[in-house]
C-alpha cells in the first residue's frame, strides 16, 4: 500500500513544470510561512496575549519534543531507506512530526487557526512525497509522533497552570 500511494502521488512529478515548482516549494518553503505566522502570534498586541504566548510555548515545547528527541530516538533503533535516495532517515518525517505538533499545539487553544495549520501540514505531508523524500506512512508516523506529543505537552502543561 505504501508503495502504491507513493507511486500515485509522486508519479504526477515531472508531468507539468508549474505542478514541480508548487510540490518543492510546498515541501521546502512553505515551513517558512507557517512558522512565520506562528511567530506573529508571539508579539502581536491582542487582549489575548497571555493565551497566544501559552500557545506559542505549548507548540514550541511539542516540536522540540517530537522532532528532536520521539523521531530522533526512533530513527537511532529503526532505518528505513528514503524512495528515491541513500540516506537511511526516513522513518518517521520529522517535517510531519515538527509541523502536526505545530498544528495540534495550535489547535488546542485556537481551533480554526489550528485547523489552517493542519491543512498546512497535510499539504506539506503530500508535497514531501510527491518530490520523493518520504513515504506515505513516513508522513503518517511523523503526524502520529507529532500529535500525540503536543496532546502529552498539553496535559501537562494544563495540569501545572492548574494546580497554580
Amino acid at each position: 500500500m505504501d508503495a502504491f500511494l507513493f507511486e500515485k502521488i509522486n508519479g504526477l512529478a515531472g508531468n507539468w513544470k508549474i505542478l514541480d515548482f508548487i510540490g518543492i516549494f510546498l515541501a521546502d518553503y512553505f515551513q517558512y510561512i507557517l512558522v512565520t505566522i506562528l511567530l506573529v502570534f508571539l508579539f502581536w498586541p491582542q487582549k489575548d496575549i497571555i493565551k497566544n504566548r501559552l500557545m506559542v510555548l505549548s507548540a514550541a515545547i511539542s516540536v522540540v519534543l517530537s522532532r528532536l528527541i520521539i523521531t530522533e530516538i526512533i530513527r537511532f533503533f529503526y532505518h528505513r531507506p528514503r524512495p528515491l535516495m541513500q540516506d537511511f532517515d526516513s522513518f518517521p518525517s520529522g517535517h510531519a512530526a515538527f509541523f502536526f505538533a505545530l498544528a495540534m499545539g495550535i489547535y488546542f487553544y485556537k481551533k480554526k487557526l489550528g485547523i489552517w495549520f493542519f491543512i498546512g501540514a497535510i499539504i506539506m505531508g503530500i508535497a514531501r512525497i510527491f518530490v520523493g523524500v518520504h513515504w506515505p506512512s513516513d508522513i503518517l508516523g511523523g503526524a502520529g509522533v507529532g500529535i500525540i506529543s503536543a496532546w502529552f505537552v498539553y496535559k501537562i502543561l494544563n495540569k501545572k497552570l492548574v494546580r497554580n
